[in-house]
């Protein structure tokens, strides 16, 4: 449990070796890729012959260097939503 409001924004960043400032970085790059995967997605949907492998391409890309940045603080949430077993979660 946090024990300060400072501690909120920190700990979740500290835990996967990075400053609050270099978190909000690599987090609002994965924003941008993925937005960019979901328009590419979008424009699949209706014209099922233009960007046919460009969101998976780049989920792989981003799973990639997640993985490779050996970010794997657990996540917050205690959810069993997904089945198990599960994929080693990596935190951005």
């Amino acid at each position: 449990m946090p024990n300060s409001l400072k501690d909120l924004f920190t700990d979740h960043p500290h835990a996967v070796g990075e400053t609050y400032g270099e978190h909000f970085g690599v987090a609002m790059s994965y924003s941008g890729r993925l937005f960019a995967a979901s328009c590419a997605a979008f424009v699949h949907a209706f014209v099922p012959f233009l960007c046919v492998t460009t969101a998976s391409r780049a989920i792989k890309a981003m799973y990639a260097n997640m993985t490779s940045r050996g970010a794997t603080a657990p996540l917050p949430s205690t959810s069993r939503a997904m089945s198990e077993p599960r994929i080693q979660d990596y935190a951005i």
